[in-house]
């Protein structure tokens, strides 16, 4: 089961794709050459006698230029060709032979000198760098190398949906099917990271091995099997790491977000203030953050998600609001809530799946996804339109699928208590998080973008 999400849709992150011409400014049609714009008649017919003169001068000057070249060119022929020992007639007029007779003679030539080979310094290697998140429902690995200052380039991506966390609601332990299939995809990460000469890499679990009996004893089959090490990270980190990930997508102007991840087995929120000085570090306005113990899998566990009626999906989002209501920190930023610099930013598979919904895309592209503004009104309806769908018609959704359509409404849910703590008038999508930013801080703290633009360390 691949994942639509790849994380190497674009080639840079934090860049935006190229820009169409500015308004006004027409392209040249396709395969038209540029042609020089006639010049006027003036009233007592300057222009024109003074262009064709001009025309004049200029077509002399060509057939010169072109006499001089042929002249050097027939001379160089026949030194070529006496030094090869081939010659014109004597008398005859210069002429070229057939290139296939030049070509034939002058292997017996030698060069009178060594042609001088112009060997430019090889560019200093840039160096590597991997991220590994093994969640409660997938596994994604990025692998990326530094390029302009706070940014990075994909060069490597792996996504597969596993399922690491099916039925551990139920029972508090990894189940073997899971845990086989969170293994052998990652074999494959481990074969990617094994093939590159990576000079750091961070390789992370976290809800479904934080909170399962057997995770440890899982991770341990890990590294015997696939040879990774993963490091079991705290909601804390995991909080960080999310808006570490996405610091490119809030504007300068910015003066609030409520960043929120939501997770296959947990759900991560961070309220960041702006409204004082910025660091380059968006992590480090985190004023209040909270990890909601419930995700997609999870809570479709416990309501189910294939069968979804009005009333589950109202208990549904009625079970989450009663843990965000339990959440002290909440109204850190009530100073900004009715600012129109404030919004939500959602780093998730729910909100890029509402996101290629509005969009009616026929294929997921993360490239039309990531960094996308949707208004409170478009929110509304593509909720709206889910709940209606029967669970046929959300596998039927190209953006959805089968390996999403159970657990859709399960994050739209989640999403929907969010709103109801913060209400917003805009949301922006996000198809980035933990991966971006353990990358960011990897590179940021190896120094790689202290010396120049370009990255290299």
């Amino acid at each position: 089961m691949e994942d639509h999400d790849t994380g190497a849709g674009a080639p840079e992150v934090g860049v935006s794709e190229a820009s169409p011409p500015p308004s006004g400014q027409a392209s040249p049609p396709a395969g038209r050459h540029n042609v020089r714009p006639v010049q006027p008649w003036s009233g007592h017919g300057q222009a024109g006698d003074a262009s064709q003169h001009q025309n004049g001068q200029k077509a002399k000057t060509r057939k010169r230029r072109k006499r001089r070249r042929g002249r050097k060119v027939f001379a160089r022929d026949d030194a070529r060709l006496a030094a090869a020992g081939l010659s014109a007639p004597a008398g005859s007029a210069p002429a070229r032979l057939a290139p296939e007779a030049i070509v034939a003679a002058l292997p017996s030539v030698a060069p009178s000198r060594p042609e001088q080979v112009i060997r430019r310094p090889p560019m200093q290697e840039l160096p590597v760098f991997a991220a590994l998140d093994l969640g409660t429902n997938n596994c994604r690995l990025l692998v990326a190398v530094p390029t302009r200052h706070g940014q990075f380039r994909v060069i490597d991506a792996f996504s597969r949906i596993v399922r690491l966390g099916e039925g551990l609601t139920a029972n508090g332990r990894l189940g073997q099917p899971a845990m086989d299939r969170a293994v052998e995809a990652l074999k494959i990460c481990g074969d990617k990271l094994r093939s590159r000469k990576i000079r750091k890499a961070r390789l992370i679990a976290t809800e479904a091995c934080r909170t399962a009996a057997n995770g440890a004893e899982f991770l341990d089959r890990v590294e015997r099997e696939a040879g990774l090490k993963l490091e079991i990270i705290d909601r804390q980190t995991e909080a960080r790491l999310a808006v570490s990930g996405c610091g490119s997508l809030v504007d300068r102007d910015t003066q609030g977000v409520v960043l929120f991840d939501i997770g296959g087995g947990s759900s991560e929120i961070a309220l960041i203030d702006l409204t004082g000085h910025r660091s380059p570090r968006l992590a480090n306005h985190i004023v209040s953050w909270t990890s909601l113990p419930v995700g997609v899998v999870s809570l479709a566990e416990r309501f189910g998600g294939r069968a979804v009626t009005r009333e589950i999906f109202a208990a549904m989002v009625e079970d989450v609001a009663v843990r965000l209501h339990a959440f002290d920190g909440r109204d850190r930023l009530s100073h900004v809530l009715a600012s129109p610099k404030f919004h939500l930013l959602g780093t998730s598979g729910t909100v890029t799946t509402l996101a290629g919904v509005h969009l009616d895309l026929e294929r997921y592209d993360r490239r039309r996804v990531d960094g996308l503004w949707m208004d409170r009104d478009s929110v509304d309806r593509m909720v709206e339109k889910l709940v209606g769908w029967d669970f046929q018609q959300r596998v039927a959704n190209p953006c959805i699928g089968a390996d999403r359509a159970d657990l859709v409404l399960a994050g739209c849910a989640i999403l929907e208590a969010i709103r109801a703590v913060w209400p917003s008038e805009r949301l922006r999508v996000a198809d980035r998080g933990l991966r971006e930013g353990i990358l960011s801080e990897l590179m940021a703290d190896d120094g790689v973008w202290r010396n120049n633009g370009r990255g290299r360390a």
